[in-house]
């Protein structure tokens, strides 16, 4: 049996005992599957969360994303999922996502 978490309150699932060979980001109007092995870096903070991947930069932006950053940088996140409208201004959430933006990377 797989532990996966699947917290719809802060946007994001992970598998914890099985490595994912892709990142599902779940956009309202596209979904983008990257995969983990054209994973660069992550960076940021508890409000913005930056995840490099080596075709695409993808731009979470919300609440209490530290804990994202430590699931991204161990490889555990299957989803990561754009909320609704409604969603984007909930209050008083410890974890949540806002905003998802995902960038395709120009070649230099």
């Amino acid at each position: 049996m797989n532990a996966v978490s699947a917290d719809s309150r802060k946007g994001w699932s992970v598998n914890m005992e099985d490595r994912s060979t892709a990142l599902e980001i779940t956009l309202l109007k596209r979904t983008y599957v990257l995969p983990w092995n054209q994973f660069l870096y992550a960076e940021g903070g508890d409000d913005e969360v930056r995840a490099v991947f080596a075709t695409h930069d993808v731009i979470i932006k919300g609440a209490g994303l530290m804990a994202l950053l430590a699931d991204l940088a161990a490889q555990n996140v299957t989803v990561v999922q754009e909320p609704s409208r409604p969603d984007r201004f909930q209050t008083g959430a410890d974890r949540l996502i806002r905003e998802v933006i995902v960038q395709k990377v120009e070649a230099g």
